[in-house]
């Protein structure tokens, strides 16, 4: 914070004092839109376009934008539109991330029938001994927003995440996850406000009423070697709205472009990105992380696959295109027990409720795998079947995922369909202990269908407001 010189002891003193009083009590008010820096005039972008205001008006009643009611430490209430670290995650489809505290599956396997995992010593490229340990366990914890009820803090320690179906998940703090980011707040009485997760006791996630003014979602389609996705999209991972900027280097100097002035961007070359702006010009932006080889990648909610992450190697270009604001927070039902039938290679069938890799066990949670620089992840109610043949003795590179809309994909065996896979646990016939089958003995899975979903079973898109 900068200080201006000030004539006056005791007006010094109360400007020092006001100063105090805001810093500690952990929160900034801003503009809803910060102002992105001005381009040259050479490079300067078109104004917002004129369908702007009609965007926003109709973005009032599009209620796909997060919303919450945030208690603090100190028991005052925050409540309005919701957006996480101030320019990240900002509506139902996103993704809550985090890190688990513990395995509680861990328990219903044999120690002994544990998997392993080998870790070579060698000396000048000689393996000397394999040692054996056991496979990690901890696993990551992923949520969209809207099948989310509550999250709160647990001591300074841990985060508890409650699902709508009641499952509810103790997270590490310490670990990378999205609870530490700070949280931005429309709050129609405070305007803007950034929390400081610290100061945040609880957040409830509520359906959302009209949110007010509000900007435009970035939607449209990605085209890469493998296929186009369309969806709603997160550039770079994060920016996600029409008020949100890419920066860059253009001829004329530093150049910052708000993305609802854009028709399309290109990959130019490793480094370079060709902008297409709404009225017609073209600019080549370069120098920055997110237009060249550092760019994290592009987020798709395809409708067909849940969503998928579109590497920068992958990406040819995007063509945005509207979209609404996306599904509300009662598009996305509780999930529901994972069951289905699980096939072993020595020929048994084995039947009953179903915990995949001793983590996802609910419709809602995910199968997470790449296929040729786009990652996806489905969630379960999504699949219809896994066909697993033997890598190793079949030299098969990629395993067969059928989605219930009768789409087969060819994934490659990393991820969720890799070596690290921790296994199954079948609960027979409503048997309290559980049958384990290791990862190497499972040929194929085939799921009960899930008697709700979002996106619905099919893929096809759902239309309207609940």
């Amino acid at each position: 914070m900068t200080r201006a010189a000030i004539a006056g002891g005791a007006f010094a003193v109360i400007t020092a004092l006001i100063v105090l009083f805001a810093v500690a009590a952990g929160y900034r008010t801003h503009e809803p839109h910060p102002r992105p820096a001005v381009p040259s005039a050479r490079t300067a972008p078109p104004t917002a376009p004129a369908e702007e205001t009609q965007t926003r008006r109709a973005a009032e009643s599009h209620p796909g934008f997060l919303y919450g009611r945030i208690t603090t430490i100190d028991r005052a209430v925050y409540e309005g539109r919701l957006r996480w670290g101030g320019r990240e995650e900002a509506f139902w489809g996103d993704y809550f991330n985090g890190s688990k505290h513990d395995n509680p599956w861990r328990a219903q396997v044999p120690p002994a029938e544990l998997p392993e995992e080998s870790h070579p010593i060698e000396i000048f490229g000689i393996k000397i001994i394999d040692r054996k340990r056991p496979i990690d366990l901890r696993r990551p914890f992923m949520a969209r927003f809207g099948e989310i009820a509550r999250i709160e803090a647990r001591g300074i320690k841990g985060v508890r995440v409650t699902l709508k179906s009641g499952t509810v998940f103790d997270l590490d703090r310490f670990e990378a996850g999205d609870f530490d980011d700070s949280v931005r707040v429309w709050d129609a009485t405070r305007g803007v406000v950034d929390l400081d997760s610290l100061r945040i006791r609880s957040i409830e996630l509520l359906p959302t009423p009209a949110p007010g003014a509000a900007p435009s979602r970035l939607h449209g389609t990605v085209r890469t070697p493998q296929g186009d996705f369309t969806g709603f999209l997160q550039w770079d991972r994060e920016e996600c709205v029409g008020s949100d900027t890419v920066d860059g280097h253009a001829a004329g100097g530093e150049v910052s472009l708000r993305f609802d002035t854009i028709r399309s961007i290109a990959r130019r070359s490793p480094d370079s990105s060709l902008v297409v702006l709404l009225d017609g010009r073209e600019i080549v932006l370069s120098d920055t992380r997110e237009v060249g080889r550092g760019n994290r990648g592009v987020y798709v909610d395809d409708s067909r696959y849940g969503r998928v992450l579109v590497s920068w190697d992958a990406f040819e270009r995007v063509d945005f295109s509207p979209g609404g604001s996306g599904p509300a927070y009662g598009y996305f039902p509780p999930g529901s027990p994972l069951s289905g039938s699980v096939t072993t290679r020595d020929g048994r069938r084995l039947t009953g409720r179903l915990v995949y890799d001793l983590d996802e066990s609910e419709t809602t949670e995910t199968l997470d795998a790449p296929s040729q620089g786009v990652d996806y992840t489905i969630p379960f109610g999504l699949i219809s079947s896994i066909q697993r043949p033997d890598v190793e003795e079949r030299g098969v590179p990629s395993l067969s995922v059928t989605l219930a809309s009768g789409e087969e994909l060819q994934l490659e065996p990393e991820g969720d369909l890799g070596d690290r896979n921790a296994g199954m646990l079948i609960f027979l016939d409503g048997r309290q202990r559980p049958e384990y089958v290791p990862w190497t003995n499972v040929e194929g899975i085939v799921f009960d269908p899930a008697p709700a979903m979002y996106p619905p079973l099919g893929g096809r898109e759902i239309t309207g407001a609940r």
